[in-house]
C-alpha cells in the first residue's frame, strides 16, 4: 500500500522556521522525483520545490528561493523541506508528491503551515 505521510507543520511567527518531512512507503522511492506543493485558501495548488531521484538537482519557486531547502534521504525513504524566514504568505497546506514519468503520481494528505504573529 502506497503511503506518503507529511509531518512537521504548525503555527510559527513571521521570520521563524519549520522543517517538514514526508515519509514514503509502498513504492520504489529512489526512482521518483519528489516535489513539495502548497495550497493556500482560495488559491490553486502550486509547486514549491522539487528534487531529482538522486538528490543531485533541485528547483524552487521564485517566491521561496533562498529561504526553503528541499532534501531527501533515499536510505530512509524521506524527503524534507526546511523553511526559513517564513512569511504570512507562506501559510498553506503543504503536500508532498512522488512523480515518475509514465507511472502514477502519489500525493500525501498534507500538513498545515500557519505563519502568524
Amino acid at each position: 500500500q502506497v503511503q506518503l505521510v507529511e509531518s512537521g507543520g504548525g503555527l510559527v511567527q513571521p521570520g521563524g522556521s519549520l522543517r517538514l518531512s514526508c515519509a514514503a512507503s509502498g513504492f520504489s522511492f529512489n526512482r521518483y522525483t519528489m516535489n513539495w506543493y502548497r495550497q493556500a485558501p482560495g488559491k490553486e495548488r502550486e509547486l514549491v520545490a522539487s528534487i531529482t531521484r538522486a538528490g543531485d538537482s533541485t528547483n524552487y519557486a521564485d517566491s521561496v528561493k533562498g529561504r526553503f531547502t528541499i532534501s531527501r534521504d533515499n536510505a530512509k525513504n524521506t524527503v524534507a523541506l526546511q523553511m526559513n524566514s517564513l512569511k504570512p504568505e507562506d501559510t498553506a497546506v503543504y503536500y508532498c508528491k512522488a512523480v515518475l514519468v509514465f507511472f502514477k503520481d502519489y500525493w500525501g494528505q498534507g500538513t498545515q503551515v500557519t505563519v502568524s504573529s
